[in-house]
């Protein structure tokens, strides 16, 4: 029997990016400090980048999954969709990271009906693969995640490669889209943003949405903080139905082109506040590969300002993870494909994703 000491899960986190616990060392100087002897646990939050994926997808205040079927319009269901997508886009804490998943490290969780798997199918490129279901919605989410950094000097642009998909099988809809980019920001203002253009698409309605994300500029300006400005289209004539504007962290409002009329498509005080820590429902049915046992130690030394403990444990699970021999691994949950045409495709192996011991609680 697996020990609950070894299952630490922590609160997704808080709108404005930050945590209602304080995961950073005493002062700034043992930060720094800690670059010279070795104690990288010092600039990790207590959480798997597996487990961030897993929190944009099953951590959200108000059910908008089941809201994507109850349009019997196309269209309707559309903005649905861009609503969703919008909703993935979590904020994030600047000077402090998630752990990089080691090679076939799992996250399974379930927010009533929806029941999401994640499992980490590569470590050298690190890609990491998602499969949720909603039986009672008959909702399906595919993603293949594959973020390639690049360095700029004062700043980090980091794309997130792969494809996402959100199925709707009740009307034999596919939307395929990409995630905005990772932007990390040294000089002259210290910042974490997503940036870059989203395309969402239908192939069987031939509608389509445009979004692009902003930021504030380099001089400090904050006119574009968080900002997206997009439109919903046909694919057959181009013309614009709806203009899309807001903040993906405050609301956004889709204008009919048609009447000039305006109304709120997300809210992400709805969405993003209020989430709940989820809990550990049958402690015997966890996996071993689960994010929250991997790195319960690390967790654990780092929710205490334990660092030399958390330093330690980390360094034992990277150790491991560098003895291991990826090219004789294969995934568990994902069947997974690469090409220098399509990049990386992770299908999952399972139809549906069976509900899972850890849950977030109602």
């Amino acid at each position: 029997m697996q020990d609950e000491k070894r299952v630490v899960l922590t609160k997704p986190l808080l709108l404005d990016g930050e945590s209602s616990v304080d995961y950073r060392p005493a002062n700034l100087l043992k930060r720094i400090l800690s670059l010279f002897i070795n104690l990288p646990a010092m600039f990790n939050f207590p959480k798997s980048q597996l487990q961030c994926y897993g929190e944009s997808v099953y951590c959200t205040g108000n059910d908008l999954v089941s809201n994507l079927n109850k349009s019997e319009s196309s269209l309707e269901r559309f903005t649905s969709v861009v609503a969703w997508s919008i909703s993935t886009t979590r904020p994030l804490m600047f000077g402090l990271a998630p752990y990089n998943p080691i090679l076939g490290e799992t996250h399974h969780v379930s927010n009533a009906n929806l029941n999401v798997l994640l499992e980490q199918v590569s470590h050298h490129p690190p890609v990491s693969a998602l499969h949720a279901t909603d039986e009672n919605e008959n909702v399906e989410i595919l993603w293949c995640q594959h973020p390639v950094p690049k360095f700029h000097g004062a700043w980090v642009e980091t794309e997130v490669h792969g494809k996402r998909q959100l199925k709707l099988h009740n009307h034999r809809e596919t939307y395929e889209m990409n995630s905005p980019k990772l932007l990390i920001k040294f000089l002259p203002v210290p910042g974490v943003d997503w940036v870059g253009n989203v395309r969402i698409k239908c192939e069987e309605t031939g509608l389509e949405a445009e979004i692009c994300y902003r930021t504030n500029s380099f001089l400090g300006s904050w006119k574009n903080y968080r900002a997206i400005q997009g439109k919903i289209y046909h694919s057959s004539s181009s013309n614009t139905l709806y203009e899309i504007n807001g903040h993906w962290d405050r609301t956004v409002t889709l204008k009919d082109i048609n009447n000039g009329k305006s109304r709120v498509i997300y809210d992400a005080k709805e969405v993003i506040s209020g989430l709940k820590t989820p809990i550990v429902k049958d402690l015997q049915e966890v996996w071993k590969s689960e994010s929250a046992a991997v790195w319960s130690e690390v967790s654990q030394g780092i929710l205490n300002q334990n660092w030399e403990k958390a330093t330690e444990a980390k360094k034992a699970i990277e150790k491991k993870q560098r003895e291991s021999v990826e090219e004789t691994w294969v995934p568990k949950h994902f069947t997974v494909t690469c090409s220098m045409e399509t990049g990386w495709d992770c299908l999952p192996i399972h139809k549906k994703v069976p509900p899972a011991p850890i849950v977030i609680p109602r």
